[in-house]
């Protein structure tokens, strides 16, 4: 029984007797206990920011928000834990610690799960991995963290009875008073003063670089949503304004950082739906690649960032909108069928409308119909393609709760296809009509994009019903040789129709 089991204070609590080292096997030197800290040691995460992460982020515990406020430390880790349970099977495990724990443990030596989490995570990472002999954790009522768990590991096997493995300077406190040290993921600061007061058995460096995984997080290849921005400008033949080119720039670059904040809030809200995912458990906040509280700041930095180049263009107000229903569709409304595709639609149309009022060349009602119905398209692609795969994994749901089934990819491909052609008639009524007449000098040769828009969205669903699409469209686009060529031939062709060049040996 640990000193914990008895619920005793740390500090009050009567001297236990030192735990003896297993005998050594096959007759060598005896092992100390190697006791083992948790977060950022044997995950690569902090499980009471997650835990907490979840809890706030689940709309059906909003009752339960104020009761974290009006607690310890270790009271908040054990209302935490009871609130959102974490999937220990789907934690980024420290790989090369654990293969190095199997390896003492068939040497012999005794395991301790040492840890300030709560208990009752701990337990739920000892029994998933089945490596420990014993677990000394925060009971609810003490917070085993730094002088604590120094105090307890001393109390059950004595000052220098044990090899402590951990990654922090709250660890200090526990390899002073310990035989000998592991040092995992740790500053090179804390690794080089462990080193001069007693004896490192072990050092893990894999922890990828925390610059390259926050950028990674950013998401930059998403950046290519936001050149949105400038077709108000173009379709206002205003390309010679340099002004219109800085107002222009300016709001992409404010829709960037905004975006690539709200992605950072996104990724920390669906760490468990993530991990789940066969690519994006990858991700950097869902492999540990990237610490829990300096994304979430850096992701504040930058939503700011984003309102601030928006005041510049007088568009914050449309940041402002934009940002708020980002965050509710990650929160809520991502949960709702069809109400997701639309506030999809949404997101990317309220960029073209943000460029029109950043640059003063306000976008026209047929270019946001013409936009509502294309990205309506592009949104549906999207789920269609989530739950296809789905479906080919043999699953009922997609991970987040998202309320859709594998049998609704036939009505989300109708939905698809309809609006996929309802693009193209407003783009046919659009050449059509005396708009087109008035900016165009020869607005005959605008029929040419009708057939070149709908022959790349029918490609896109094409790629869909094979199985190759992105889970985003617009990112496979990107990627996509002939999306290239398709986007050149509409340039050129625009070109041609504004400034009345001969088009095909065709000459007015």
């Amino acid at each position: 029984m640990t000193l914990l089991d008895t619920g005793q204070s740390v500090d009050n609590a009567a001297p236990a007797q030192p735990v003896q080292a297993d005998p050594a096997p096959a007759g060598g030197a005896p092992l100390p206990p190697l006791c083992v800290d948790l977060d950022g040691t044997l995950v690569l995460t902090n499980l009471l920011v997650e835990g907490t992460i979840a809890a706030l982020t689940n709309r059906r515990l909003v009752t339960q928000w104020p009761s974290l406020l009006a607690t310890s430390r270790a009271g908040l880790k054990r209302k935490v834990a009871a609130m959102a349970p974490l999937d220990v099977s789907l934690l980024p495990y420290n790989r090369a610690l654990l293969a190095h724990l199997h390896q003492q443990k068939a040497a012999g030596r005794r395991l301790v799960l040492a840890t300030a989490a709560d208990r009752q995570v701990a337990e739920a990472v000892a029994d998933f991995l089945q490596v420990f002999d014993e677990v000394i954790a925060s009971d609810g009522a003490h917070n085993l963290r730094g002088e604590a768990k120094a105090a307890a590991l001393v109390a059950r096997f004595g000052v220098g009875g044990f090899c402590y493995a951990g990654n922090d300077a709250s660890d200090l406190a526990v390899w002073r008073v310990a035989h000998s040290a592991v040092v995992v993921n740790a500053p090179q600061s804390i690794a080089a003063e462990v080193a001069r007061f007693m004896p490192v058995e072990a050092r893990f460096d894999e922890r990828p670089s925390p610059l390259r995984a926050a950028l990674s997080a950013m998401r930059p290849h998403q950046w290519a949503k936001n050149v949105l921005v400038f077709v108000p400008m173009i379709m206002a033949h205003a390309v010679t304004s340099l002004a219109a080119w800085g107002d222009a720039m300016c709001m992409f670059a404010a829709f960037c950082a905004m975006a690539s904040g709200i992605y950072l809030f996104n990724d920390l809200a669906d760490l468990a739906a993530d991990r789940q995912h066969p690519r994006k458990r990858r991700r950097p906040f869902a492999s540990g690649a990237l610490p829990l509280i300096p994304g979430a700041l850096l992701g504040g930095v930058l939503m700011l960032t984003g309102l601030a180049l928006a005041s510049l263009v007088g568009a914050s107000a449309v940041i402002g909108v934009y940002a708020l229903a980002s965050i509710s569709y990650s929160l809520a409304l991502k949960e709702f069928p069809l109400v997701d595709v639309f506030m999809l639609a949404g997101l990317y149309s309220i960029r073209v409308f943000g460029g029109g009022v950043a640059t003063g060349h306000w976008a026209s009602l047929w270019l946001l119909a013409f936009c509502g119905f294309l990205f309506l398209g592009l949104a549906l692609i999207k789920r269609t393609e989530e739950m296809a795969a789905v479906a080919r994994s043999g699953g009922e749901r997609v991970a987040g709760r998202r309320g859709y089934f594998p049998g609704d990819v036939q009505i989300l491909q109708s939905f698809g296809c309809a609006s996929t052609f309802a693009s193209g008639v407003v783009l046919a009524l659009f050449v059509a009509s005396d708009a087109a007449s008035s900016h165009y000098t020869m607005p005959g040769l605008l029929w040419a994009i009708v057939p070149l828009i709908l022959f790349w969205e029918c490609r896109l669903w094409l790629s869909t019903a094979r199985g190759h699409m992105h889970d985003d469209p617009v990112v496979y686009a990107t990627r996509d040789w002939v999306s290239w060529i398709v986007a050149a031939c509409i340039l050129a062709v625009v070109t041609a129709a504004s400034l009345g060049l001969p088009l095909m040996g065709h000459h007015p």
